[in-house]
């Protein structure tokens, strides 16, 4: 699958937004930009708890850096590095989802240890 340049602004867009309402404790809108999938399955509280419970340095980051476009199971995905708030390295990927409306919408993640912490 080709990624539109403009789809790959709108995909970082999402991603910066998402990870933005974690960090200020909004669940509401990090589960607003959740995929219709994601969205059927948890409450937003439930949502935010269940990926604290999994994947804890997405929702507060110290510092996160975008890498590229990748596909996982015909799906794009936005991959970076994230840094959790002990120094502790992950390679993060963002799987995203193509709406009826031509939104896109967060449709899981991924958390790949690297072996590295910086303090």
């Amino acid at each position: 699958m080709y990624i539109l340049e403009s789809d790959k602004t709108l995909i970082r867009q999402l991603i910066e937004k998402q990870l933005r309402a974690f960090q200020e404790d909004d669940c509401e809108t990090a589960f607003a930009l959740a995929s219709p999938t994601i969205q059927s399955r948890f409450t937003p509280p439930d949502f935010v708890r269940a990926l604290g419970n999994r994947y804890s340095a997405i929702l507060k980051p110290r510092s996160f850096m975008f890498q590229g476009f990748t596909l996982v199971e015909k799906f794009p995905a936005l991959t970076g590095l994230i840094m959790d708030e002990a120094g502790n390295l992950a390679k993060v990927i963002f799987v995203v989802q193509h709406q009826p409306d031509f939104s896109w919408r967060v449709h899981g993640y991924e958390l790949i240890g690297v072996n590295e912490r910086i303090v």
